[in-house]
């Protein structure tokens, strides 16, 4: 009888444990320990030593090149991504105690992979195709082929399709068709040569026409009509008057009166006397 009231015993002590642990209510940042809610570390940080009935959980921050993203109770940190050059990786973001190292490819690459663990050569739509979506660091380039109506004659990774050259609108006439490799050929229209003729005479006449008109003008204005009638210049003629006569003898009285010698000038073709020796007093006037 005594070995089973010794394990009866041992079951009840058991099962009171259990109860006890069961009925105990931890939050998300805090974790289960010896009958007791310890306190998680939080993100950068890991965990030295758990909690006690003195004392909490003590953490301690993660070491170089390493980060812890969540609250948790991991004595070790996870180590940043190395992003391997020879894989054609890059860093894009180096990482902290937070966050982890972050990677792309190369240019010209993309990831073969979601985790991008290495990079492959991203793909260039050859002639006849062009790019429908071009590449980015998790996809490659999706190449469609030319439709009608456009063209690619070249290799590329970022250049989609072009149209066919529209040889009307540069005022031509198509000489070649196009492809999907090519585009058309144009040539110059014969059917409009005799309108572009009719249009370069029309300006050739309208040019001479001018140039014969300003030379007119400039004639008229090198030989101006005269106004008016000539100005004519007065002509002096001097007419001397007749020699006098001696004085008879005996006579009492001696006229004093000197004839003076009489100076004709002509004005506008008319005569007109005056006396030698007198000054000549014609108004400005009178001599135009």
């Amino acid at each position: 009888m005594l070995p089973g009231c010794l394990l009866c015993l041992l079951g009840g002590c058991l099962l009171r444990h259990w109860a006890s642990g069961s009925d105990l209510n931890c939050t998300a940042k805090q974790y289960q320990h010896d009958d007791r809610c310890c306190n998680r570390c939080e993100p950068g940080l890991k965990l030295l030593s758990d909690c006690t009935a003195s004392q909490n959980s003590v953490c301690e921050p993660c070491e170089e090149r390493h980060f812890q993203s969540g609250w948790t109770r991991e004595k070790h940190c996870t180590p940043h991504k190395s992003c391997d050059h020879n894989a054609g990786l890059e860093t894009r973001s180096r990482g902290d105690a937070k966050h982890n190292a972050e990677c792309q490819c190369q240019q010209g690459m993309y990831c073969s992979s979601p985790d991008c663990q290495t990079c492959l050569n991203i793909t260039a739509c050859g002639p006849g195709e062009g790019v429908a979506r071009k590449a980015d660091n998790l996809s490659d380039t999706t190449c469609e082929p030319c439709k009608h109506g456009t063209f690619s004659n070249i290799s590329s990774a970022s250049e989609p399709c072009r149209p066919w050259t529209s040889c009307e609108t540069l005022g031509l006439v198509l000489k070649v068709p196009g492809t999907n490799r090519l585009d058309v050929a144009c040539e110059p229209g014969r059917s409009r040569s005799p309108v572009l003729i009719s249009v370069m005479a029309i300006i050739a006449a309208s040019l001479v026409g001018l140039i014969l008109f300003c030379l007119y003008q400039k004639g008229l204005q090198k030989h101006p009509e005269k106004q008016g009638p000539e100005r004519l210049d007065p002509v002096e003629i001097v007419v001397l008057a007749p020699p006098q006569q001696p004085a008879a003898v005996g006579c009492e009285e001696h006229d004093e009166r000197q004839d003076f010698p009489v100076q004709e000038t002509l004005l506008g073709r008319q005569p007109v006397a005056q006396e030698d020796g007198k000054e000549s007093r014609i108004s400005e006037q009178e001599r135009l």
